[in-house]
């Protein structure tokens, strides 16, 4: 399934009107890992005010470098992207982490990858251009979002995903402290990078192994297990059908076990909002369901 993970930042300032063609648009055929680095380049491109023309002295030929930026022919080499990067001053760590994801999944071998980051890999994964503010959010809600993702990956695709998120939040971070509140920016890159990622039936997510290993799973005797699997397998499958926000509500606190509070911090949203989206989903529930009852209650 190919998913945009480009997250919509608050409105800014028309991009300047260049000469020439206008960029065409993404392929349809890009996957979400390649998107995933592709859309914030091009947002920084359309931004900069620079020209095909222009780049393609410095970069790669005009019409090579057009085909780069609409994501058609072939996957390109890290030192072309490098080279783009640094005219258009993208930071090199989280763009190679994202390009070299992308490449893998593509199924480029790592002999490619190595061949193609010759000369440039000390500059791409140095760090110390990472943001402060960056660097303490990603602490704050690594936890959450690990629980989150886990519900609908595997142990390495949950762990992927939210390193993925972070790479993304990092090439957007002019954008997201310029944004209402920069928690609710970086959960929509989390969820559409598990979106992206996750496996569907029936245009429904589908419950990973990983969340299996829920609180309730936890906590029940070995007698009980069975029983509490058949109740957490209704129970994710109705909560699949709810409306988005519900959805992450109900996942952080029926599947992950989070206090309304904790998930208001994660998706950066009011803490009534919180209440009412799970009494909303509640009634919903109830109606499809026999519910157990709440991890930790109702409490803040």
């Amino acid at each position: 399934m190919t998913t945009s993970i480009n997250v919509p930042g608050p409105a800014s300032e028309p991009a300047p009107v260049r000469p020439g063609r206008k960029l065409g648009p993404i392929a349809d055929t890009v996957s979400s890992s390649h998107r995933a680095w592709l859309e914030p380049t091009r947002e920084r491109y359309l931004a900069s005010g620079r020209t095909l023309s222009d780049l393609s002295r410095r970069v790669l030929a005009k019409s090579k470098l057009s085909e780069l930026l609409r994501g058609v022919g072939h996957y390109p080499r890290w030192e072309v992207i490098h080279r783009l990067a640094g005219e258009l001053d993208i930071p090199g760590w989280p763009l190679y982490r994202l390009w070299k994801q992308a490449a893998m999944d593509a199924g480029k071998s790592r002999d490619w990858v190595d061949r193609s980051t010759d000369g440039t890999t000390a500059v791409a994964t140095a760090r110390s251009d990472r943001p402060i503010e960056h660097w303490a959010l990603c602490q704050t809600v690594a936890d959450g979002y690990l629980a989150y993702a886990g519900v609908f990956l595997t142990d390495d695709a949950h762990k992927t995903a939210v390193d993925d998120t972070f790479a993304i939040l990092w090439l957007c971070f002019d954008e997201a402290l310029a944004s209402p509140d920069i928690r609710r920016y970086a959960w929509n890159i989390l969820r559409a990078t598990v979106k992206a990622k996750a496996n569907y039936r029936d245009e429904r997510p589908v419950l990973a192994e990983a969340a299996f290993d829920t609180v309730a799973l936890r906590d029940a005797s070995p007698q009980d297990q069975s029983s509490r699997l058949t109740e957490s397998l209704e129970l994710f499958t109705a909560i699949s059908k709810l409306p988005t926000a519900q959805l992450d509500v109900m996942v952080l606190r029926r599947l992950c076990g989070f206090q309304p509070k904790q998930v208001s911090d994660l998706l950066g949203i009011p803490l009534a909002s919180v209440r009412s989206d799970e009494r909303h989903a509640n009634r919903f529930l109830d109606d499809t369901i026999e519910l157990p009852p709440p991890t930790g209650g109702l409490t803040s």
